[in-house]
């Protein structure tokens, strides 16, 4: 098995763990910059385990990593306060519009090629997943679709940063993730502190979140990173919100409707067609 193909596992575990998120926060009834700040503490509890202490960021070549750390936190605030504004199918839907932002912003900064069967797979991703939320858009929370979509450009700008760190000596991609969830940790604190202590159930969900959700998830993530471009790195996690829902309706008894049914598989179908043309073809990075 090629380093690309392990690559393209990892990125669909990590997936899988994301595919968590939208279970788990129902289950954490706090503030969510405190939830933000809470849950990242936790994540960095595997990630240290993984890859050791994070690098300083105080060096040589270090602008490209503290993009990717305040990119990786924005998502990160951005994705959980639109939660608790909009509904989660708006949230998803505008988050994952990331492939698009980071297709245009990989011709300008990692001149990289977007072919012709990437372009094809975007508008095909989007069209399913607009069918997938049909039944769930609408129009209350404009300041949370306005985050969702924030969102979606900061996890664009992250996997570009991140792309580019690949031959980076001095800082992993590992260190900028970590950076971001201590910032998070740091500007989380004051809200910390003001709400006081969450219930029982909400420190099992912020735990669960924290080490599995995002620490674990983003360990193997940034293991990835090498082997695929900026556009995969967004096109194969995009399968969490086909994920997703399913864990909602095993747990909260929600089962999707025909269109999303419809939805999924139009994204599935698109993404998996990418990769294996492209490894057909022998496309490597």
């Amino acid at each position: 098995m090629s380093k690309r193909s392990k690559a393209i596992i990892l990125l669909c575990i990590t997936a899988t763990l994301w595919s968590t998120s939208g279970y788990l926060l129902i289950l954490v009834n706090w503030n969510p910059i405190a939830t933000t700040g809470t849950r990242s503490a936790f994540a960095l509890i595997p990630l240290l385990l993984i890859f050791g202490k994070p690098r300083p960021l105080w060096q040589k070549e270090a602008t490209i990593p503290i993009l990717a750390a305040i990119c990786y936190a924005a998502m990160l605030f951005t994705f959980v306060t639109a939660n608790r504004l909009t509904t989660a199918a708006n949230v998803i839907m505008l988050q994952y519009t990331s492939p698009v932002f980071v297709a245009l912003m990989s011709v300008w900064l990692l001149k990289e090629r977007v072919r012709k069967q990437d372009v094809i797979t975007i508008i095909i991703v989007l069209f399913g997943m607009l069918l997938f939320f049909v039944g769930d858009m609408d129009t209350r929370g404009i300041l949370g679709n306005l985050l969702a979509l924030l969102s979606g450009i900061a996890m664009a700008g992250m996997a570009v940063c991140l792309r580019m760190m690949k031959d980076n000596t001095l800082i992993r991609p590992a260190d900028a993730i970590m950076w971001g969830n201590i910032l998070c940790v740091v500007l989380g604190m004051p809200f910390i502190v003001f709400f006081g202590v969450p219930a029982p159930l909400s420190w099992l969900g912020l735990a669960l979140l924290g080490l599995f959700q995002l620490g674990l998830s983003y360990g193997l993530y940034v293991k990835a990173v090498k082997h695929v471009t900026a556009l995969e790195l967004t096109l194969v996690p995009i399968i969490e919100p086909l994920l997703n829902p399913i864990f909602v309706a095993i747990f909260a008894f929600q089962i999707p409707g025909v269109f999303a049914i419809i939805g999924g598989i139009v994204v599935i179908v698109a993404v998996t067609w990418n990769l294996v043309d492209k490894h057909r073809r022998g496309i490597e990075v």
